[in-house]
C-alpha cells in the first residue's frame, strides 16, 4: 500500500479520534444492550435524522438555532422506547462524575446526552421485565466501561440487531487524513435493507474495504445491477415501521461549528446507503450524529479552503460509516 493512500488510525475505531471513548453493556438474557460514546469534555455536536420511524431523545439541544449545540455523550442503544432510559442512565453516571452543565452550586451537573434507540424486541431474549426494563441500568454500566478499546458486532447497542434476515452489530472504522485530521465512526446496524449482494457473500461495501477488515470477498461479476430489493432484506416478509434502524455517530477532531458538523452528519448519511440497499426507508429510523473534538485547527482564511476541507472530512467520514457497517455484520455472532 502506497503512502498517498488514506489508512485507519492505530485501532481502527471511532477511538482514534483523540477525546472519544466508547463503553458498551450487554444483557444476555434480554439479547439487547447499549453503546455509550463519551466525550472529555462537552464536544460540538449534531444530528441529522433521515429514516422515517426515528426513535431519539435530545435532538433539538443539537440544533444550530438553539443555546447549546455540544454533547457530553451521545447513546445507542436497542430497547426501542424503552432503550430511551439508557440514555437516564448515562446522564446519572456522568452527573456523579461532575459531568454536564453547572447552573447552581445547589444542583447536580446536567450532562447533555442524545440517544437514539433501535428496535431489538423481537428476538428470543427474555422480555418479561415487567415495570424494571433493564436499559437504565445498562447505560449506566456502558458509561463507566468506557474505554479507547471496545469490542465490536454482538455487542452493546448491537447485541439483538438484524441486518435484513441476518445477524446486524456494532461496527467502528476510522480514517487520517492527509492533513492530521481523523475520522471515524461507530455504527449500530439493524436496517431492514440487505448488505449483502445477490451472492450473499459480497458487502456492497466491498469497494471501501482496507485491508481486508471484513473478508476481502469481492463480486465474482461487476456487470450487473443487483436487485434493489435483495433477497436478504427483510422488504419482502417482515418489514413493519420502526422495526428497524442504522444508528450511527461520526467524529472528527477538526475545530467545526456546529453548522459544519451538521453538514458532517448529513453527508455521512451516504456511507449508509452505499452500505445498505435500499436505505432511509419508511421502516427504518435512520439517524447520524456528528461530533467535533477541535483538536485540529482549520484555518477561516480563505473561506474556499475551509469549506473544501469540511467537505473532505463529510466524505470520509461516509466513506468510515460505510465500512463500519461493513464491519458491524462482519464481527457478529449468533
Amino acid at each position: 500500500m502506497s503512502d498517498d493512500i488514506l489508512k485507519p488510525g492505530p485501532r481502527n475505531l471511532i477511538t482514534d479520534v483523540t477525546g472519544v471513548s466508547v463503553g458498551n453493556a450487554t444483557d444476555e438474557k434480554v439479547q439487547t444492550g447499549v453503546t455509550v460514546l463519551r466525550c472529555a469534555h462537552a464536544f460540538i455536536a449534531a444530528a441529522d435524522v433521515r429514516g422515517g420511524a426515528p426513535g431519539t431523545r435530545e435532538i433539538d439541544v443539537l440544533s444550530s438555532e438553539n443555546l447549546v449545540g455540544r454533547a457530553d455523550a451521545i447513546v445507542l442503544t436497542g430497547g426501542s422506547v424503552f432503550g430511551l432510559a439508557a440514555a437516564d442512565g448515562a446522564a446519572s453516571a456522568l452527573s456523579v462524575d461532575g459531568v454536564g452543565l453547572k447552573l447552581s452550586d445547589k444542583g447536580p451537573a446536567i450532562p447533555i446526552v442524545p440517544a437514539a434507540v433501535l428496535h431489538d424486541l423481537g428476538n428470543d431474549g427474555d422480555k418479561q421485565w415487567g415495570e424494571t426494563p433493564p436499559y437504565r441500568v445498562l447505560g449506566m454500566k456502558a458509561a463507566r466501561n468506557a474505554g479507547a478499546e471496545f469490542e465490536l458486532g454482538s455487542e452493546g447497542a448491537g447485541r439483538g440487531a438484524m441486518a435484513g434476515v441476518i445477524k446486524g452489530g456494532l461496527g467502528s472504522a476510522s480514517l487520517v487524513l492527509e492533513n492530521g485530521v481523523t475520522v471515524g465512526a461507530l455504527v449500530a446496524a439493524n436496517p431492514v435493507g440487505s448488505v449483502y449482494m445477490a451472492d450473499g457473500e459480497t458487502f456492497h461495501a466491498w469497494p471501501y474495504e482496507i485491508r481486508g477488515e471484513f473478508g476481502g470477498k469481492s463480486p465474482p461479476t461487476l456487470h450487473e445491477l443487483p436487485e434493489p430489493f435483495p433477497d436478504f432484506s427483510r422488504l419482502h416478509f417482515r418489514a413493519k415501521a420502526g422495526a428497524n434502524t442504522t444508528i450511527a455517530i461520526v467524529a472528527t477532531n477538526a475545530d467545526l461549528t456546529n453548522v459544519e458538523a451538521k453538514r458532517i452528519a448529513m453527508m455521512a448519511h451516504d456511507g449508509i446507503a452505499r452500505a445498505v440497499r435500499p436505505a432511509h426507508t419508511a421502516f427504518d429510523g435512520d439517524i447520524v450524529f456528528a461530533i467535533a473534538t477541535a483538536e485540529k485547527e482549520l484555518p477561516f482564511d480563505p473561506e474556499p479552503l475551509r469549506h473544501g476541507l469540511v467537505v473532505r472530512i463529510g466524505a470520509a467520514a461516509s466513506d468510515c460509516l460505510t465500512r463500519a457497517i461493513a464491519r458491524a455484520i462482519y464481527e457478529a455472532r449468533d
